[in-house]
């Protein structure tokens, strides 16, 4: 007959817990293990903020698509996580499918505030600050309450299933 003691038990126990969380913590380190990447030159300074939203406007036409105005610059670290995000599951098939993003530089809330105005974006009160428009200019959508300063994959998911074509 083959018994197991009170504190044999209790080390069986102990060993099933730790397989548990170490199997656990291999799981969360599976997902950051691959560094998220920076692309330090999303905003670009030379730019021509109109003459990029036109040419989205044409494609957009063509491909059935809205698009995204994402103001910001390449110092925001805001900015560059609203990106990585972009980047994530299921939101850069959402964005493949149904958008157009045209990257449009703020500078320091100093640059392209004419194109800012006309879509309604308040970029003074910080960035990333985001319009959606339809193929042919018309506004559909503008930030006003920094929606994008602080998010969360799935918020900026919600936001593209909202605004998808």
């Amino acid at each position: 007959m083959f018994s197991i003691s009170r504190s044999h038990t209790t080390g069986i126990a102990t060993l099933c817990l730790l397989g548990l969380v170490l199997g656990s913590a291999g799981h969360v380190l599976a997902q950051f293990s691959a560094a998220p990447t920076v692309n330090k030159h999303l905003y670009s300074e030379t730019a021509n903020a109109s003459a990029d939203i036109a040419a989205a406007m044409v494609t957009a036409r063509r491909e059935h698509k809205r698009i995204i105005l994402d103001f910001g610059a390449n110092w925001c670290g805001d900015c560059q996580v609203l990106d990585f995000y972009y980047r994530q599951s299921p939101n850069a098939e959402i964005l493949a499918k149904h958008f157009l993003v045209v990257h449009i530089d703020t500078g320091h809330v100093d640059h392209n505030v004419d194109v800012a105005r006309k879509y309604h974006v308040p970029i003074a009160h910080g960035i990333p600050s985001l319009a959606v428009i339809d193929a042919h200019g018309n506004l559909l959508y503008a930030e006003h309450e920094k929606e994008f300063e602080h998010t969360s994959v799935e918020a900026v998911t919600a936001f593209l299933n909202r605004w998808k074509a």
